[in-house]
C-alpha cells in the first residue's frame, strides 16, 4: 500500500471522526484502518490520533501533518485531472457548509441546474448558522455572511450584503416608526437572534450600536423573521431573506439612513491550498455567476433602499 493511500486513509478518518465510518466510506474494515493509521504514526515516530472509546481528536502534530496532508492529497487531484484532461469536470463528493436560511433561500433551489451540470458529482449540504471549523470537520468550502477576519482561509467574495432595519406595517400602525437611534433603543421592540445582538450600524454620525431589547430570545434567525412579520418588533434583515416582503408592502423599511456596515459580504470561504480541486473551483464559479455584484434578490429594491449604487 502506498503512502499516499495511507494520507487519504488518515485524512478520511480526521474528517468523519471515527475509524469505523471512515473505513465505511473506503471498503476497509476497522482493523485495517488502525492498522494504517499506526503505520503513519511509526514511520513519523510521532503521535497524531488521540483514540478514546467516545472520540478520535488531533494531537498538535496531527493538526499540522492533517493540513499539509489535504493540500497534498488536492495537489494530486489536480495533477491527475489535468493529465486526463479532465480539469473542467467535478467528480466525487462536495462537502459545503453554510448558513440556514440563505442555504435553504438560494443554494438549496439551484442544486438541481449545478448537478446537471456536474452529473459526476455529488453535495452534502450542511446547514448551519455557526462557523465552523472546516479544516477539522472537512470541509471542502463554507458560504459565510459577515466581515471576514483575517485568517490562514482563502475567502472569495460572491455578492454585497444590505442589511437594513424594518418592520411589518402592523406594528407601525400600533408603535409608529422610530424618528432616531435614541427613539429606537428607547420606546421600540428590537429583534435579533442571540449572535446577532448587539447590532453595529452604520449612519449619518458614524457607527451606532444598539442592543437588544425585545421580548423575544431565541438561537434562531428564522424565528426572528416569523417574529418580525408577524408584528412584533423592528429587525435588522438582509435584503437576501425579506425581498419579497419588502417588494410587495407586507415589511416597510425605517430609519432608512442607517443600514448594517457596507463591509459585510457573502463569501466563499475555502482551505488554503496551492490548486483548488475541480469540484470546489466549479462550485465557487457557479455561485459566482449565480449572485454577482448585483444579485437577483434585490432586483427592483435598488430606489426603495436608498442605495446610490445597486452593485456597490
Amino acid at each position: 500500500m502506498s503512502m499516499v493511500s495511507d494520507m487519504e486513509i488518515f485524512a478520511r478518518v480526521v474528517a468523519t471522526g471515527s475509524m469505523s465510518a471512515a473505513g465505511r466510506e473506503m471498503g476497509l474494515s476497522p482493523a485495517v484502518v488502525s492498522k494504517r493509521l499506526r503505520r503513519i504514526e511509526d514511520r513519523l515516530g510521532t503521535r497524531l490520533l488521540q483514540r478514546t472509546t467516545r472520540q478520535i481528536a488531533l494531537t498538535e502534530a496531527g493538526q499540522g501533518y492533517y493540513e499539509r496532508v489535504v493540500a497534498i492529497l488536492a495537489s494530486i487531484e489536480e495533477a491527475e485531472a489535468f493529465v486526463t484532461r479532465r480539469s473542467a469536470l467535478a467528480r466525487g463528493t462536495l462537502r459545503v457548509t453554510a448558513p440556514t436560511s440563505f442555504g435553504r433561500l438560494h443554494i438549496a433551489p439551484h442544486l438541481s441546474r449545478f448537478l446537471a451540470d456536474n452529473p459526476d458529482l455529488s453535495v452534502n449540504l450542511d446547514l448551519e448558522d455557526d462557523f465552523v471549523d472546516i479544516v477539522g470537520a472537512g470541509y471542502d468550502v463554507a458560504i459565510r455572511i459577515a466581515e471576514l477576519a483575517d485568517s490562514s482561509l482563502v475567502a472569495r467574495r460572491l455578492a454585497p450584503v444590505h442589511r437594513v432595519l424594518c418592520a411589518s406595517h402592523d406594528y407601525i400602525a400600533r408603535h409608529g416608526e422610530p424618528a432616531s437611534i435614541e427613539d429606537l433603543i428607547e420606546n421600540h421592540v428590537s429583534l435579533a437572534a442571540q449572535h446577532q445582538d448587539p447590532w453595529r450600524l452604520q449612519g449619518p454620525e458614524g457607527i451606532e450600536i444598539v442592543r437588544i431589547n425585545g421580548p423575544v430570545r431565541t438561537n434562531s434567525s428564522e424565528v426572528v423573521r416569523e417574529a418580525l412579520i408577524a408584528g412584533v418588533g423592528i429587525a435588522l434583515r438582509s435584503t437576501w431573506d425579506i425581498g419579497p416582503e419588502l417588494r410587495d408592502g407586507r415589511l416597510k423599511i425605517v430609519l432608512p439612513a442607517y443600514r448594517a456596515s457596507k463591509d459585510v459580504g457573502l463569501h466563499a470561504v475555502y482551505p488554503s491550498r496551492r490548486f483548488l480541486p475541480a469540484k470546489v473551483r466549479i462550485f465557487i464559479d457557479f455561485l459566482a455567476e449565480l449572485y454577482g455584484p448585483s444579485p437577483y434578490w434585490d432586483e427592483g429594491l435598488s430606489e426603495l433602499l436608498q442605495f446610490p449604487d445597486a452593485a456597490e
